[in-house]
């Protein structure tokens, strides 16, 4: 089973979240009643819709971490799923990320965004 597997099985077992199709149209979804809130595009990476203002609030150590990865302007972070370690990490963000998205009454108010699914920030020789 692969690492982004593993973080999938983990968090369609949280009551507030349910596996959805990803707006992007690549590979797969999990999302809450208010937002999509991870795409995992492949077996070794996820996106995480974190927003604008937890990534301002984190990015020192965002930028710090190996396993994530950061576009300019995006409201997603990407994480490199390579060990379990990585999946920790996905699965303490998205804690964060579904506190981030309380605050938007509902999912129609939130401001539309694109994942990073066009940028390939797993790349191993990126690593």
């Amino acid at each position: 089973m692969t690492a982004a597997s593993r973080a999938m099985t983990q968090l369609v077992s949280w009551p507030d979240l349910v596996e959805a199709r990803p707006s992007c149209g690549t590979g797969r979804a999990v999302r809450s009643i208010r937002a999509e809130i991870v795409h995992f595009h492949s077996d070794r990476s996820a996106d995480l819709h974190l927003t604008a203002g937890k990534i301002r609030r984190f990015e020192n150590d965002l930028k710090s971490s190996s396993a994530i990865r950061l576009v300019p302007d995006s409201h997603w972070v990407t994480l490199c799923l390579e060990c379990d370690a990585d999946i920790d990490l996905l699965l303490t963000l998205v804690s964060v990320a579904l506190h981030a998205h309380q605050g938007w009454p509902d999912s129609s108010s939130a401001p539309p965004t694109r994942c990073n699914d066009q940028h390939d920030g797993c790349a191993r020789d990126v690593r």
